[in-house]
């Protein structure tokens, strides 16, 4: 089995209990999102590969930063989002995983846009003349902007509460200079938490 391995503090557990399981025998190989959980993996004793050498996932394992009820989503808080958006399509079944406080009625986060530095000006304008309130990701440990595992920025873009994410993604992946963004709609399964229990939540369900 080949699992992609996605990126954030829910998805560490994850990866953790996955170590461990393979400590007890289990015969999978991973595709991590990220040089973070590209660390936590091989810390953990699980065999890596890369999409070039599997483009076909049997799984991908993410969290998110944000879900409404129809199960779309908003992830990039880790800036990892474009590798993640890669493994989340190659995979056959793309599970998320989060606790209750993540669910809401109406998306309203800001969206996370890995933008070309070449670009940036132009991808800003444009984020502004479809509704949105961009402002490029600042780096807390050193002076300038977040840098991406791709080399880009990342711009968090408000754009109050998200009615149409569908809609909103297109508009986004349509101005030149967007790498990708962190919106989500083809989450196959849910897994959440509350107090204790987890319910799962599968999109051919609602």
């Amino acid at each position: 089995m080949v699992v992609g391995l996605g990126t954030g503090s829910t998805v560490a557990w994850t990866i953790r209990a996955i170590g461990r399981m393979v400590a007890e025998g289990l015969d999978i190989l991973a595709v991590p999102t990220s040089y973070q959980s590209e660390a936590l993996a091989i810390e953990c004793g699980i065999p890596l590969t890369t999409l070039s050498q599997n483009p076909v996932l049997d799984l991908a394992i993410d969290g998110v930063d944000q879900i409404d009820i129809r199960m779309n989503a908003i992830k990039g808080g880790g800036a990892a989002h474009t590798r993640e958006k890669v493994v989340s399509i190659a995979a056959r079944r793309f599970v998320v995983v989060a606790d209750g406080s993540k669910r809401v009625e109406v998306l309203n986060r800001p969206v996370p846009v890995e933008v070309l530095p070449f670009a940036a000006m132009v991808v800003e304008r444009e984020l502004v003349r479809i509704g949105g309130y961009p402002v490029v990701r600042q780096a807390r440990m050193k002076d300038g902007p977040v840098i991406t595992d791709n080399g880009n920025f990342v711009m968090d873009v408000s754009f109050g509460e998200i009615r149409d994410p569908a809609t909103l993604a297109q508009e986004i992946s349509q101005i030149p200079g967007v790498v990708d963004h962190g919106i989500f709609t083809k989450i196959d399964e849910l897994h959440i938490a509350h107090n204790g229990t987890v319910e799962v939540i599968r999109r051919n369900d609602l």
